[in-house]
């Protein structure tokens, strides 16, 4: 036996591993486990080269509890170490690193981030453990085993021991203060949030199964009887579908995989993209697209990042742009440099190369999608919408690729992407000023009215309907060139689409002075600004519209766009009067002032009604003014 001080001279280095270098203990079983992994993986390479010529055997991981005993071991059949090695890796090389750790990031921020990137990840076992046991047998032909050993302080002792079975056991003698770490439900939870995808089996205990009676027997229905097996529980799945070719998968398999990656969602995805790139960084994954409907925040922190097959995060804003967050599935990259902080990984070069690929390897796929299948694509627009809004807002290069696959669709049902449809409306829809007007309605239900007007002139009207529509047209009205967008119930149909065309009116000027009033003492002054305008006599006698500057300000403001910084915008709309309907005719012409005004205040409410304004007294006052009328 020989005992030994570790070459430290910061003073009390394991408290400050304990305390500081994680910020969740809970990781120590992440690193231990990997770990192993890693000591596996190795024996399989020097078995394939032709170093080590034994037989491999059973490979699989255990992680063995005793909570009797208060002990906690992981134990691989990988490639062990001597007492050189463990002199070596365990006394000299992670312990320098350690120091090195303690004197480069103590009370800097994200240094509680930093994973294993100083050869630390055998040492957070003593965030949990008061003592720490090594126990292996290096593959090495003729080497002795050996026990390291260490009380969490800077001294240890090595001795050597009988041990027949290559490879190591860390045994950890769980404190006090950690003795949840003694529970199996709570090692079970951390072995299936970071150990599920890992390359070598890992065993934790038995489970109990159903399997038919190997005796044969028969139950009363003449079906073969079941029994209670005791089996291995395995927690991970060593060979999970990212990991293989795509075309060695089927649509069942990609399927299969997201009820693994979420066995509570009922939804199915709409379809996936396959990730597979070596050069000039290794990136491989699955990404799916879920069905977003109206829901955005909801469903993000859906993709999970894994380094070799070891899960890191479901947080991943770093990584990928901010609308891909939106998709779930995973991305494993040993490129991106989990050991640093946050603010480091945004501006590392890898991370906004993998984060260009993704873009650019969705976008690609969406437009294949939309070339090779736009019936199909149609289908799944109303999923879609949001997420390529989303992505056109956020990300000019996925704008610039999107404009061949963003579509629209009109009241009709009818589909196209914005070129084609720009281009099938500038005929009728260019105003004077050789402006193509886009008119749109987000409820073509409440906007009937409206819509069935601008239909008459043959006009056609496109639904934007998701909560992003208000900022998305603002952004392409910035980029497509003389094309603005209306909403069709923003003005008269005449107003939004200005021909220069007039239509005479019946009122002079003087008749309109004197009615002004009339309409002006019918509604709030402050929220209703009363304006003649000659229309058609088959449009409606009064229009209630809202300028469609007004409204984005306030649907932008409610969506936390910049409208805040001019204080909050009023409710106002415009009361239009048709001068040359009928009705308007006959309030000019009725005589008495009482009548006048009721007919005023009956085509007012009536207007308000149409747009779903007209609520509470004033509803119950138009419903007796009208059997009133009626009568």
């Amino acid at each position: 036996m020989s005992k030994g001080t570790i070459n430290v001279q910061t003073e009390n280095i394991f408290p400050i591993i304990k305390k500081f270098l994680y910020s969740d203990h809970e990781i120590f079983l992440r690193e231990l486990v990997s770990n192993a992994v890693d000591a596996t993986q190795k024996l399989k390479f020097f078995s394939s080269t032709g170093d080590f010529k034994g037989e491999l055997g059973d490979l699989k991981i255990e992680v063995i509890l005793d909570p009797e005993n208060k002990t906690l071991t992981i134990k691989d059949k990988g490639i062990g170490m001597t007492s050189e090695e463990i002199d070596k890796y365990i006394n000299q090389i992670a312990f320098s690193g350690a120091e090195e750790f303690v004197q480069k990031y103590k009370g800097k921020e994200g240094a509680d981030q930093i994973i294993g990137h100083f050869g630390l990840g055998f040492y957070s076992s003593f965030m949990v453990a008061e003592k720490v046991q090594i126990k292996t047998l290096s593959f090495k032909e003729g080497s002795q085993a050996v026990q390291w050993e260490s009380n969490g302080d800077p001294t240890y002792e090595i001795s050597d021991i009988e041990k027949n079975d290559r490879g190591t056991e860390i045994v950890l003698h769980i404190s006090e203060d950690s003795k949840e770490f003694l529970e199996k439900g709570r090692i079970q939870g951390i072995l299936d949030k970071y150990c599920k995808f890992l390359p070598v089996e890992i065993q934790f205990g038995t489970s109990t199964t159903w399997v038919e009676d190997p005796s044969g027997e028969k139950d009363e229905n003449g079906n073969p009887k079941r029994v209670e097996k005791e089996v291995e529980n395995i927690v991970n799945n060593p060979n999970p579908a990212w990991s293989k070719s795509p075309s060695d998968l089927k649509q069942e398999d990609y399927d299969a995989f997201y009820r693994e990656l979420y066995p509570m969602s009922f939804d199915q995805p709409l379809f996936h993209i396959h990730l597979n790139v070596d050069y000039p960084f290794n990136l491989t994954g699955i990404l799916y697209f879920p069905r977003l409907k109206e829901h955005v925040e909801v469903q993000k922190n859906k993709i999970q990042l894994y380094s070799n097959q070891v899960f890191i995060t479901d947080s991943v804003e770093e990584i990928v742009p901010e609308f891909l967050t939106l998709l779930h599935g995973v991305i494993d990259s040993p490129d991106i440099p989990l050991n640093v902080s946050r603010s480091y990984l945004q501006s590392d070069s890898n991370v906004k190369k993998i984060s260009s690929y993704i873009t650019k390897k969705v976008a690609d796929k969406l437009n294949e999608m939309y070339k090779n299948d736009p019936k199909d694509f149609e289908t799944k627009w109303d999923d879609l919408k949001i997420f390529v809004e989303y992505g056109m807002l956020s990300d000019d290069k996925f704008y610039d690729k999107a404009e061949k696959f963003a579509l629209l669709k009109n009241t009709k049902g009818e589909y196209a992407n914005l070129s084609d449809y720009i281009e099938k409306i500038k005929p009728l829809q260019t105003d004077k000023d050789e402006k193509t007007i886009i008119l749109y309605t987000p409820n073509a239900e409440e906007h009937h009215h409206f819509v069935e007007k601008a239909q008459e002139r043959g006009y056609d009207v496109a639904i934007l309907d998701s909560p992003l529509s208000p900022h998305w047209i603002s952004k392409l009205e910035s980029k497509l060139e003389k094309v603005s967008f209306a909403r069709v119930d923003s003005d008269s149909i005449e107003k939004i689409i200005d021909k220069g065309e007039e239509i005479p009116s019946k009122l002079s000027k003087e008749e309109e002075d004197e009615l002004k009033p009339v309409f002006e003492s019918n509604v709030n002054k402050e929220k209703f600004m009363v304006q003649f305008e000659s229309l058609s006599e088959t449009d409606a006698p009064i229009l209630v519209t809202q300028s469609e500057f007004m409204r984005r300000m306030q649907e932008q403001q409610r969506l936390g766009g910049n409208a805040g910084m001019f204080g909050a915008f009023p409710e106002t709309y415009n009361l239009t009067i048709n001068s040359n309907h009928p009705l308007i005719g006959l309030i000019k012409d009725t005589k008495t002032e009482k009548k006048r005004n009721k007919l005023a205040k009956q085509a007012i409410d009536l207007a308000l009604l149409s747009q779903g304004m007209l609520k509470g007294k004033d509803l119950t006052e138009f419903v007796s003014r009208s059997i009133e009328l009626i009568k």
